[in-house]
């Protein structure tokens, strides 16, 4: 059985959910309080982070490197183009969700708002919150702008690139963080995705102590 050590409204266990399920690759799903540094979870991963996939007897960590474990060993379906430079954008787009969305939104937001509670470490800070929510507006624009070229974020093909941007967003749903009336192009996008198998398990999250917006798991929001 392939194991993953996740928490459920962490954007990199969430895309690595989606390859999985995408890939049709049953997985248990192992909660890990990651920020209690358990000794244990330490063995598995030095740096202390989710996720960690236990697979084909080694211990992977990193949702970048698990993703591409995924995509060389199991190529059905494919989530990353074989044309080099499509395969350059796909990794440019999960980079972008990633490191520039990640720093700009998801931790302005979620992790202000949920993390530091669930973690203890404060209260939220109302500077970060109003940053994250200005911060949003441009990358909802620079996704609509993205998907009046194409059918999905890189190209006429689903990749890992819509999945690693629907994993933050679902995050950011969670809490209603996301103003879906914005732009109807990113809206019709994420309600294409969010209606595929593979997003059945993200919608049934429920994190103790937050409920997830009552159009969370609603395909027609």
């Amino acid at each position: 059985m392939i194991q993953l050590y996740h928490f459920a409204l962490s954007p990199f266990c969430r895309k690595v959910r989606l390859v999985l399920a995408e890939k049709k690759l049953d997985v248990e799903l192992i909660d890990e309080r990651y920020w209690e540094a358990s000794s244990e979870f330490l063995r598995r991963n030095a740096a202390g982070k989710v996720p960690v996939l236990r697979i084909d007897g080694l211990t992977l960590s990193d949702s970048g490197a698990i993703c591409e474990y995924l995509e060389e060993t199991n190529s059905s379906p494919m989530l990353m183009p074989r044309d080099p430079a499509h395969r350059a954008e796909v990794r440019r787009l999960v980079a972008w969700f990633d490191d520039k969305f990640h720093h700009e939104v998801t931790s302005k937001l979620v992790y202000e708002r949920v993390n530091k509670k669930l973690t203890r470490a404060g209260y939220p800070d109302g500077a970060n919150v109003k940053d994250g929510v200005k911060a949003i507006k441009f990358h909802l624009d620079y996704m609509g702008w993205l998907l009046d070229r194409s059918r999905w974020l890189a190209g006429p093909d689903l990749t890992v690139a819509d999945f690693a941007a629907a994993a933050h967003l679902s995050c950011l749903d969670y809490s209603s963080d996301v103003d879906w009336g914005r732009n109807q192009a990113v809206r019709d996008w994420y309600s294409k995705i969010k209606s595929r198998p593979a997003f059945r398990s993200i919608l049934a999250d429920v994190v103790p102590g937050f409920r997830p917006a009552k159009h969370y798991a609603d395909l027609d929001f």
